[in-house]
């Protein structure tokens, strides 16, 4: 059909969307379940797990059961992140950027048509509503759209438009002409896929005879097809049997070679063998693109053995800051203490919308039974939630439903609601290892004072866990100062 992008063959159309329930290729997208999330509020029989306590130098902790541990995948968090993303993330963050060959020069753009652009992909761009590029963008697209092609190792966060850049750069360097692929974006799970491949079917749908495959589970492709879509997004397991197995296509006709999620990528070691492995089957000039959320050691050396001679992209790691965010303790003697002071709180300190965050689902629960008992409106957010269901919740918060939302570390990170005035650590966050998660603090401190606004964050914190709050002031450089709880006054100067 002119100026879209081209039906899917037979065995591609149950690929995306289109599966029947219960195809083990099917995902459900619909997140309009509100009866849901009220039905599973208002029913404790819901709720399991125990708690119990146990002390580790002297510090009191909270034992987790396997059952109790709300962790959650890298996965299941960026797929999370993707679903109730609204807009971008307005980022004030210095990009840094080391380049390839020092000599050269630096450009940035800040306006779409400065790329060159062919006029049916910046229809494509605008019409998914991006009036000018994102801070990430404003760097990357340049590199990524140079010509001769140059490798690219970006640190980005969810949000701020990078699956939109890489995108563009595999639709620019795309040829309609030609019939076989000649792109491979490699994404760490099935919803992650889909996810970008919409991004690919939005942009690319004014490119006539562009189109896109899914190397996923539940697109079986019969060995000696052969595959004429240009872009292929698929996970390594799959992808690889698509390029050594089955060898549906030519892989040193590979342009452009994405890995997305990288941080989450090496969660599992078979990943990183199966993207290494594609990678060596490439055509020495073909393109490679990798971004992570996080620039941890573990990924940087991970990228720089699969990407020859990079530009590298990321965020100066001093900003990320807590500057804007005013931070208090309380030092309580038990969960009901913790309770009380949390209601000095509501009845002094005016709140827009608060996160309250517990280590476990069980205090998670246990505090949500409480302030409804209190009378108080609240919403829970635990990890026994489906991706999309929580998703639910989430959105209801941002709608105003809910004033407070009870969570553990699943919504710690990128998760922006502007409202939130102030964020609780009802428990201090912890390693596996019972040591302070100084990266989870900060995700879920950073929850307020979102773009540049202040914020309020208040630490609950019994006195043989005194030593973990230490550490965490010494680790940031900051003074979290305390207050008493039963000073009414003290806390309603807080707001001054």
């Amino acid at each position: 059909m002119e100026g879209k992008m081209r039906a899917k063959p037979k065995y591609l159309a149950m690929g995306l969307g289109g599966m029947p329930k219960g195809h083990p290729g099917h995902v459900e997208h619909n997140l309009c379940r509100p009866s849901f999330a009220g039905t599973f509020l208002q029913h404790p029989q819901h709720f399991s797990g125990t708690g119990c306590i146990v002390r580790r130098n002297n510090v009191i902790m909270e034992r987790q059961d396997e059952k109790d541990d709300d962790r959650v995948s890298l996965a299941e968090m960026s797929l999370l992140n993707k679903l109730i993303r609204k807009s971008l993330v307005e980022s004030s963050h210095h990009v840094e950027i080391l380049q390839r060959d020092p000599k050269s020069p630096l450009f940035s753009v800040t306006t779409f048509e400065k790329l060159h652009l062919k006029p049916e992909l910046l229809q494509g761009v605008y019409g998914m509503g991006f009036n000018r590029p994102s801070k990430i963008q404003e760097s990357a697209l340049p590199i990524m759209l140079a010509d001769p092609p140059q490798n690219l190792i970006a640190q980005s966060q969810s949000g701020t438009g990078k699956t939109a850049a890489f995108v563009l750069a595999m639709l620019s360097r795309t040829d309609p002409k030609k019939e076989f692929p000649q792109c491979l974006c490699l994404s760490p799970t099935f919803e992650l896929a889909v996810q970008t491949g919409r991004v690919v079917e939005k942009m690319g749908r004014f490119c006539v005879n562009i189109n896109v495959n899914y190397a996923v589970r539940g697109n079986r492709v019969p060995r000696g097809t052969s595959i004429r879509e240009q872009i292929i997004i698929g996970t390594p397991g799959t992808l690889l049997d698509w390029c050594f197995k089955l060898k549906l296509f030519n892989m040193k006709k590979i342009r452009v070679y994405v890995l997305d999620e990288a941080d989450v990528m090496i969660d599992k070691q078979n990943f990183l063998d199966q993207s290494v492995r594609i990678q060596r089957a490439l055509s020495s000039d073909c393109q490679l693109l990798l971004f992570s959320a996080t620039f941890e050691q573990p990924v940087l050396k991970f990228a720089q053995r699969i990407i020859p001679e990079p530009n590298i992209i990321s965020l100066r790691r001093e900003e990320l800051t807590l500057s804007n965010i005013r931070q208090y303790f309380f030092e309580c003697e038990n969960k009901e203490d913790k309770f009380r002071a949390l209601c000095n709180i509501y009845g002094s300190i005016t709140i827009g919308q608060a996160i309250i965050f517990c280590q476990t689902r069980y205090n998670a629960k246990w505090l949500y039974h409480a302030l409804r008992n209190d009378g108080h409106q609240v919403s829970l957010l635990i990890g026994e939630l489906t991706v999309e269901q929580r998703a639910d919740v989430i959105q209801q918060f941002r709608d105003g439903k809910f004033k407070v939302l009870i969570t553990t570390n699943i919504c710690a990170r990128g998760i922006d609601v502007m409202q939130v005035t102030i964020v609780v650590n009802f428990t201090l966050p912890t390693t596996m290892f019972r040591d302070p998660d100084f990266e989870a603090y900060l995700h879920r401190i950073g929850r307020t004072g979102r773009f540049g606004k202040k914020g309020l964050a208040f630490n609950m914190v019994e006195r043989q866990n005194l030593p973990l709050l230490l550490e965490i002031q010494n680790h940031f450089k900051i003074l979290i100062q305390r207050l008493d709880p039963e000073d009414m006054e003290a806390l309603e100067k807080i707001e001054d």
